[in-house]
């Protein structure tokens, strides 16, 4: 199998998608890993699962808030570290059907194929609920007095079979899906404990089970072996991702308030513009973009997430043919700029709003039109003198071949202005 080999071609083309973290930790409404951070033992957690109760839970308006934003798939988390299963698994009684009659999976997966979107689940490795997981480093009963010896008695191998058969369980309930969002190996020892690499989840078997049961399907590289593509979470690559010297495909995974599940007291939120510019410098380092909202503990999207979505929606409605079906120009990009392209069509997104001129350098015999893509009002455009010096209010001589925009003083009332070049002579 090659190292990395190549997903299939929506994935790439597609973008941008929307991660959907939601579960017990929602009511509790302090982070998704709430279980671990406050050292909570399984019978003592899993009593709030009697109160999980996503009345709120509309999967329709969640795909359709992700569809208006301008993405194209959606994952939901079918089972987070805490270990209750959104689906109607029947290897545990620790799920919503049980506590609520829902299939919280199946409505998802049938509204976001209504809307059109690619389907994605995200699957924990992790289960701090299973007595059979043993303890580490990020197990909630890592300061236990008894947890070596508790760790004697948890059997790894049993809890390998019950992971291997709910993932099974939604890899074959559910129709074809499109993505499955591992998470996550952690081999290294910390603190006196071991990780889980691996062979704790017999990750080779689980990745071959995963693709005999769903051919096709887009699957990430968390288990600790090479998968369709990497995922940086929380920051922004500063060049398109290598392995070995060569370029992969790769999801930048990003948070809105740096939590995934809903964290009442965090405001720490990221405005629309700086999404946006994140979105288009990924796409411009040929990367996607997987954005995450933590609906409340009734399952409704919050006002501040509707409120962000409907204004990246707003952007992608004007300009989303620089990010659908776009990659990178493999041209240098101006200071304040990022360049995509597609097909014969570069977008040139104006990061930061210049005074007056912008020059492109190589491109003055290669452009035949420019305009704003907000609006579709012409930019014009013209090729300084090399030999001209600057004077008063002459600008100085650009190197031959650059070709200059004539801005407007005032910037475009959107996130991020965006010129669309048309080049002539290519597709």
């Amino acid at each position: 199998m090659p190292t990395h080999p190549e997903p299939p071609e929506w994935f790439t083309h597609d973008r941008f998608g929307l991660f959907v973290h939601f579960g017990v930790y929602s009511g509790l409404a302090r982070h998704e890993w709430v279980m671990t951070r406050e050292q909570t033992p399984a019978e003592t957690y899993e009593k709030n699962a009697a109160y999980f109760d996503p009345d709120r839970f509309d999967a329709t308006a969640i795909a359709r808030s992700a569809k208006q934003a301008g993405m194209k798939y959606v994952v939901l988390t079918a089972k987070h570290h805490e270990g209750f299963a959104l689906w109607d698994t029947k290897l545990s009684d620790y799920n919503a059907v049980r506590v609520t009659g829902r299939d919280l999976v199946r409505e998802f997966v049938e509204a976001v194929r209504a809307e059109g979107l690619r389907v994605g689940l995200y699957f924990s490795l992790i289960d701090w609920h299973h007595p059979d997981f043993t303890i580490d480093y990020h197990h909630p009963l890592r300061n236990a007095p008894d947890a070596r010896a508790q760790n004697e008695r948890r059997d790894m191998e049993r809890y390998r079979a019950y992971l291997h058969g709910q993932v099974r369980e939604v890899l074959t309930g559910y129709g074809p899906l499109d993505y499955l969002f591992y998470d996550f190996t952690y081999d290294e020892p910390r603190d006196g404990w071991a990780g889980k690499g691996p062979q704790d989840w017999d990750a080779e078997a689980l990745l071959a089970m995963t693709r005999e049961l769903q051919p096709g399907i887009v699957v990430n590289d968390r288990l600790g072996i090479p998968g369709d593509l990497v995922t940086p979470e929380q920051y922004q690559p500063d060049a398109p991702m290598r392995h070995e010297g060569r370029e992969v495909v790769w999801e930048a995974c990003q948070t809105l308030n740096g939590s995934w599940g809903y964290d009442r007291d965090n405001f720490d939120f990221k405005t629309p513009d700086l999404l946006v510019r994140m979105l288009v410098d990924t796409v411009a380092k040929n990367g996607n973009m997987l954005l995450n909202v933590g609906p409340d503990g009734r399952g409704a999207l919050t006002g501040q997430d509707e409120h962000t979505l409907q204004a990246i929606g707003r952007w992608m409605d004007l300009h989303q043919r620089s990010i659908i079906g776009a990659g990178p120009a493999d041209l240098p990009s101006p200071p304040g700029t990022a360049l995509t392209r597609r097909g014969d069509r570069l977008y040139l997104h104006l990061l930061a709003w210049p005074f007056g001129h912008l020059h492109l350098p190589d491109l003055a015999d290669r452009v035949r039109y420019a305009r704003f893509l907000h609006d579709g009002s012409e930019v014009q455009r013209s090729q300084i003198d090399p030999g001209q010096q600057a004077w008063n209010t002459t600008p100085g001589g650009q190197p031959p071949g650059t070709v200059t925009l004539h801005l407007p003083t005032r910037r475009p009332d959107v996130e991020v202005p965006v010129i669309e070049l048309l080049l002539a002579g290519e597709n």
